[in-house]
């Protein structure tokens, strides 16, 4: 099945003329951009992402912690394992962080991920690091139980990470966001805690928290890691925010800009049309944007599909695995796209040996046979054809999938057209059904 590539099935032995095929590849070029984007035809909506509630009885804090999950379209039905973004200020940013990742996921720049976000209790408690001596020092009297990141961290590290490691498919990835106070826990949790998380975005941290007591540590942190490698990814950001706060944005930056170390990338955006507020929604795209540079396939620019065939994204996959620590392989509507790159480019044997090799790595999915199956028939070749569309239907049927008429629909035509053909090669009159 084409996945958005909306062109009819051919016949065999048809010939295109240099300036159509010009055309067809220009136009292929766009589709498999949709494709990319999720763009579908005649195709059921994907399930709507689902949000969980589990509640952790912490020893560690001493309460019970409401946890929100909201897992990737498909999930229940797949066996995928994903990466997983933990957030604080959980029930506030839950909705537009999630809808955020998922347009990223559908548009090629990210992968599909779980975010578990941890609603607030106590918030000074657990998001501030110290609760400060001096009654001149930024939160000192207001902020009575201030002190509680160091315990916050091993709730997470201790009780919810071997819950969520317990209960979903993840990979090792690891990603903290958080935003305010939340924002300076990550900095906290990324210098006092580094191998706990591979990525780190801090959100208008209040980096002046206890006279830039984070600052501080940070600059500890990375004049001490000048001459180590860490592997890790930061991205920090400001609204229009004069004053304390913006003078720890800045404080962070020049030590980052001072201390380059090996492996780290990070970022650092102002954006003074936002404010405290407004900045957290652009803040985590740009951000997710940040910790999966570089995870888009590359597009030929001529025609916009993907360049260098199946050969490039299996290289290009394999380099991803080395970054994010994880085994990665193309994806499923990658390899089908590939493979139609080829079929419409009249080159029949390249896609059926892409689309072969589809169906070996997603054997459970129901597509791939589909697919495989048209280029059979846009080979001539009905007899082969007409096997891959009939597993393609049986597969449908057996997973609920949304396409399954479509599988079916494409089987039963296929195997009247096969029936005709033979009729007529034994000299039968085509017209009369066969015994």
């Amino acid at each position: 099945m084409k996945n958005a590539l909306p062109l009819a099935h051919s016949a065999s032995g048809h010939t295109t003329s240099p300036r159509a095929k010009t055309l067809v590849l220009s136009l292929l070029g766009i589709l498999v951009l949709l494709t990319t984007a999720g763009a579908t035809l005649a195709q059921a909506p994907p399930p709507v992402p689902t949000v969980s509630t589990l509640t952790i009885k912490s020893t560690v804090l001493g309460e019970d912690r409401r946890i929100l999950v909201r897992t990737p379209a498909g999930y229940e039905t797949n066996k995928i394992a994903y990466p997983v973004m933990y957030m604080t200020d959980g029930d506030a940013h839950i909705l537009h962080t999630t809808a955020t990742a998922e347009f990223l996921a559908r548009n090629g720049r990210m992968s599909e991920l779980i975010v578990v976000a941890i609603p607030n209790t106590d918030r000074t408690r657990d998001l501030t690091p110290t609760k400060p001596s001096n009654a001149g020092a930024t939160g000192a009297p207001q902020f009575p139980t201030a002190g509680g990141a160091d315990n916050f961290l091993k709730f997470i590290e201790t009780e919810l990470m071997p819950e969520i490691q317990k209960s979903y498919r993840v990979t090792p990835y690891k990603i903290l966001a958080g935003h305010s106070l939340g924002g300076m826990f990550a900095v906290n949790a990324m210098v006092t805690k580094p191998e706990m998380f591979n990525a780190f975005i801090a959100v208008s941290p209040a980096l002046q928290w206890d006279n830039q007591l984070v600052v501080k540590r940070a600059e500890d942190f990375f004049k001490a890691r000048k001459d180590k490698e860490f592997n890790a990814t930061f991205f920090m950001s400001m609204g229009n925010e004069p004053g304390p706060i913006e003078d720890g944005f800045h404080q962070m930056k020049m030590i980052l800009t001072k201390n380059q170390v090996k492996g780290f990338e990070w970022d650092a955006q102002e954006m003074p049309d936002e404010d405290h507020g407004s900045v957290v929604l652009r803040s985590h795209y740009f951000a997710l944007r940040k910790v999966y540079d570089g995870w888009q396939m590359p597009r030929d620019p001529m025609t916009g599909g993907i360049a260098g065939g199946l050969t490039a994204a299996d290289e290009h996959y394999a380099k991803l695995s080395k970054k994010f620590g994880y085994s990665l392989q193309v994806p499923e509507v990658m390899v089908n796209q590939i493979g139609y790159q080829h079929l419409f480019a009249d080159e029949v044997d390249k896609a059926i040996e892409v689309l072969k090799v589809q169906v070996e790595r997603y054997p459970a999915s129901a597509n791939p046979y589909d697919s495989l199956g048209e280029a059979y028939e846009r080979a001539g070749k009905l007899d082969l054809a007409v096997p891959m569309y009939e597993k393609a239907a049986a597969i449908g049927k057996q997973n609920n999938d949304a396409n399954a008429a479509l599988f079916k629909t494409n089987f039963d035509r296929a195997s009247e057209k096969l029936k005709a053909e033979l009729a007529k090669k034994n000299g039968a009159d085509p017209a009369k059904k066969t015994q």
